[in-house]
């Protein structure tokens, strides 16, 4: 897995400029997911560009999640190497090929 740096919410509220309750919202809406794994609630950094939600990674989530991945899962897949895009799901999405990201998160079911 792609080592990654981790935002908590007070990181997220400062990194988005917006409210806590906006940040859940987003989290709510699977804009973003993030992990209890630190201990402390928290996102990948990779998951926000330009201080804002990667826009294509609430769709990606939605076919993990519809092929049962839980968020930790989704979170492991996206940062790791898969072999059928030759990257980790992340670097493709941020290259904005996020329909070859998902048409492999469906083969996943």
């Amino acid at each position: 897995m792609t080592p990654t740096e981790w935002l908590t919410m007070p990181d997220l509220v400062e990194r988005l400029d917006e409210s806590l309750g906006r940040v859940r919202r987003l989290l709510d809406d699977k804009f973003l997911i993030g992990s209890r794994r630190t201990g402390v609630f928290a996102v990948p950094e990779v998951f926000v560009i330009d201080d804002h939600p990667l826009p294509s990674l609430r769709g990606t989530v939605i076919v993990l999640q519809d092929a049962g991945f839980t968020d930790d899962e989704a979170i492991d897949w996206l940062l790791s190497h898969e072999e059928a895009i030759g990257r980790a799901p992340i670097a493709a999405l941020r290259e904005g090929r996020k329909a070859e990201v998902r048409r492999v998160a469906q083969t996943l079911a």
